[in-house]
């Protein structure tokens, strides 16, 4: 009888063939197209471009995954925090 292991880190991310369940969805989407399109276009070239297609989408996203990069468009927080009111008229008073 097969025996399963109890799962016990719930806080790990779900993955498919090795890739997290969003880029899965991702290839599959690319792979339903891809048999559309070559049920329509039955021609060898074109079975041969999506076929190499789907294979370098899965290298890449699974590449991706192991080593994501991550955007910075600049500094998120200031350096300093004050509480002092900034005002451009000298004769205010705080």
């Amino acid at each position: 009888m097969k025996r399963y292991k109890v799962y016990r880190n719930i806080r790990m991310r779900a993955m498919v063939m090795g890739l997290p369940i969003t880029l899965f969805a991702l290839m599959m989407v690319s792979v339903i197209c891809s048999l559309l399109i070559v049920i329509f276009t039955f021609h060898f070239g074109v079975i041969a471009g999506l076929l190499l297609f789907n294979v370098l989408l899965y290298g890449a996203l699974g590449q991706w995954v192991k080593r994501p990069f991550q955007i910075t468009a600049g500094k998120t927080f200031p350096d300093m925090i004050s509480n002092k009111r900034l005002s451009p008229l000298s004769h205010v008073q705080y």
